[in-house]
């Protein structure tokens, strides 16, 4: 039974279990907790056995897009608040560099190497078949929505929070 237009529905504890007739009630830290656990680790899981990690996959897109080639700084400040720690994405840097995926040219500015580019052209075909096994029977109109809904929650937590 739902509540009244306009009526809050009541907050009920996670329940794994929980049926169609009631998701409205679940909370959405437990749900989007869940997913973000279970996508990391398969995404991890299976990068993994390629040897590679998913930071080292962010710092090969990241240094490949964009206008200008990045300095390690940028991409340490534009992907610190992804990782783990705020020394993850130097030290990926560092590995990338060792590796021979990543270079630095007379400007301090990081670029991939052939190698690099090969790596992340592989990486990015086998992330792309690990989204279309997560999302099946999903929607891109779905997809689009959950994402818009998580985003809209996400504004309202963060003004709530500078608010109060």
């Amino acid at each position: 039974m739902e509540p009244p237009q306009g009526t809050p529905t009541d907050q009920a504890p996670a329940d794994p279990a929980v049926t169609d007739d009631m998701p409205a009630s679940q909370p959405i830290g437990y749900w989007s907790g869940l997913v973000h656990s279970a996508v990391t680790r398969h995404l991890r899981d299976v990068l993994a056995r390629v040897d590679v990690t998913q930071p080292q996959y962010w710092v090969l897109n990241r240094v490949h897009g964009g206008a200008a080639a990045p300095s390690r700084e940028e991409v340490a400040a534009q992907l610190t608040p992804l990782a783990d720690g705020p020394h993850d994405i130097p030290r990926v840097v560092d590995q990338l560099l060792h590796r021979g995926w990543l270079r630095v040219d007379a400007g301090s500015r990081l670029r991939l190497t052939d190698e690099g580019e090969a790596a992340r052209v592989r990486l990015r075909a086998l992330v792309t078949e690990l989204r279309s096994v997560i999302h099946e029977g999903v929607t891109d109109e779905e997809y689009v929505a959950a994402l818009t809904v998580l985003r809209t929650m996400a504004a309202n937590a963060e003004r709530a929070s500078s608010a109060g």
